[in-house]
């Protein structure tokens, strides 16, 4: 199950809801209960089939074509 980032947009308060899938579902702040959210937009590493390397480098000083950091896991 993914894990969704929101925002209230009453009191600022950013949290993560582990949802089953996004039903774009309305979900309340836990800190002042306001249904004025939104779903944040998230960038997160992939998974590399067939590796256990978790991750995408995307700067040429940490990839391994460069010669050093990831060795040569990136996807490009």
């Amino acid at each position: 199950m993914p894990i969704y980032e929101y925002k209230c947009n009453d009191c600022g308060n950013a949290f993560e809801k582990l949802v089953p899938r996004d039903t774009g579902a309305v979900y309340s702040c836990p800190e002042c209960e306001s249904k004025n959210t939104d779903k944040k937009f998230s960038v997160f590493g992939g998974v590399v089939m067939g590796s256990s390397t978790v991750g995408n480098c995307s700067s040429a000083p940490m990839c391994g074509a460069a010669g050093t950091g990831c060795g040569g896991h990136c996807q490009h």
